[in-house]
């Protein structure tokens, strides 16, 4: 079995983890351009845990919350960039928007989000994590590394290439 599972395989995963009595870490997101911030990220959201679990926002979803032309990259891509990575267990692509429904069912012990959210940014998961008796990790954000600021960046040294 590869790193990439499906949800239902996630889920029996889950429950064997419970078992053995493993801390099982959770983040989420586009994962449109993979850079240092998200190495960093990823790997402060393993560093929480025994079990790193990302799930991976599916193309569709990417479209609604970024909107056109994104994803730069396909899922498929996407998914197997961050299995290259050690510190991710795996990955499931997802198409919902935002993840409750994702966390109510797998319930991991820890639900990591960037540390822009620690300072009040709206956080409709928490709830859920704490419902479930969960708890909520704020990792490093490495702003200059975002997937943002890289294609502004490109955009500029195109057009100085074109002028």
């Amino acid at each position: 079995m590869g790193k990439i599972v499906g949800w239902d395989e996630l889920l029996r995963l889950r429950e064997q983890w419970r078992r053995d009595g493993k801390t099982v870490v959770w983040t989420n997101g586009c994962f449109d351009l993979l850079h240092l911030g998200h190495v960093k990220g990823l790997q402060a959201a393993k560093s929480l845990g025994d079990v790193l679990v990302v799930g991976l926002n599916s193309d569709s979803s990417v479209r609604q919350l970024k909107g056109s032309p994104r994803p730069v990259f396909p899922q498929q891509y996407r998914a197997e960039m961050l299995c290259a990575l050690e510190c991710v267990d795996y990955v499931t692509i997802f198409d919902d928007l935002t993840p409750e429904r994702l966390l109510a069912e797998l319930q991991p012990d820890v639900h990591c989000k960037g540390a822009d959210y620690a300072d009040g940014k709206p956080m409709p998961e928490a709830e859920v994590v704490r419902a479930y008796g969960g708890r909520v990790a704020f990792i490093p954000l490495y702003e200059s590394y975002s997937t943002t600021e890289i294609l502004r960046r490109i955009s500029i040294l195109l057009s100085e290439e074109a002028g």
